[in-house]
């Protein structure tokens, strides 16, 4: 990226900071407890979290003991991260704002270098995953948790659907190319990522991640506050649209619940493991 998409990248990022944090945060880590269970972490071992975000990776990890190096690009989110940890009194979390695309780190570091829905939104993704595995020790392991396909992604397509039938000309997410969260969609693709980056025996796995939503609103903050992109697609609605479409939401989500407690919606997941 040029030094002018760096700070815009890093602005949007700092923004919408807080509102991940509180939403969106809490999801990812409940998966990152279970997908953990894949890489065999032991106290002590090093463990690289490349674009952090808040923590929703990194704090799992400390809590099994190993020693965590957190970055992201945006200082706000390293400082929530850095807020998270000291919370939990979790000493072995260090956090760095860097950009992933070249970290200031020296080659053959870590024993696992990891990325939650983080590398797989770089705009050079292959950078980002060269980057991952020159910092990696030589037979250790890189971890890449990236979204499925949108279609499978619930707490988009109920989201989207409200917007559409709020706002009728609304064309829906550019598919053509997909928006960076979904390029490696493909569990192939992201296999073929993972081995032009250098990496051997990798595996890739599909999860369905499932989250609860207790209230339109809950899935509105989610979403709008998970990415810029989000955001982005609501920033030019008037508030009797944004009232529709949380209108709309909220019928969808009581059809899925039968109107009893929270909506579960669900998720597809591609985990990528490969070796160094």
């Amino acid at each position: 990226m040029t030094a002018k998409d760096t700070r815009e990248t890093e602005a949007a990022w700092d923004e919408i900071a807080a509102g991940f944090d509180e939403y969106a945060t809490p999801f990812t880590i409940s998966f990152a407890e279970t997908v953990l269970q894949r890489v065999d972490l032991h106290p002590g071992m090093r463990f690289l979290d490349v674009a952090a975000g808040s923590g929703a990776l990194s704090i799992p990890v400390a809590r099994l003991g190993a020693e965590v190096v957190a970055t992201d690009i945006s200082p706000a989110m390293v400082e929530l991260l850095v807020a998270r940890a000291q919370n939990e009194g979790l000493s072995n979390v260090t956090a760095h704002v860097m950009d992933g695309h070249a970290l200031e780190l020296e080659d053959d570091t870590f024993d696992v270098s990891a990325s939650q829905n983080g590398v797989s939104l770089f705009p050079n993704m292959q950078r980002g995953l060269r980057e991952m595995v020159r910092v990696t020790k030589p037979d250790g392991r890189v971890l890449i948790l990236a979204f499925g396909p949108p279609t499978e992604a619930e707490f988009l397509t109920f989201f989207v659907g409200a917007l559409q039938a709020a706002v009728p000309d609304f064309d829906g997410l550019p598919m053509d190319p997909p928006p960076l969260p979904f390029q490696v969609a493909d569990p192939e693709s992201l296999r073929e990522q993972l081995a032009d980056a250098g990496l051997n025996d990798i595996r890739i796995d599909t999860d369905v991640w499932d989250t609860e939503f207790r209230s339109a609103m809950h899935l509105w903050n989610m979403v709008i506050n998970s990415n810029p992109i989000a955001a982005s697609l609501v920033a030019d609605l008037s508030q009797e649209q944004i009232s529709e479409v949380q209108k709309n939401l909220d019928t969808k989500l009581r059809e899925r619940s039968k109107g009893s407690g929270p909506a579960v919606l669900t998720t597809r997941m591609n985990i990528g493991i490969g070796t160094k």
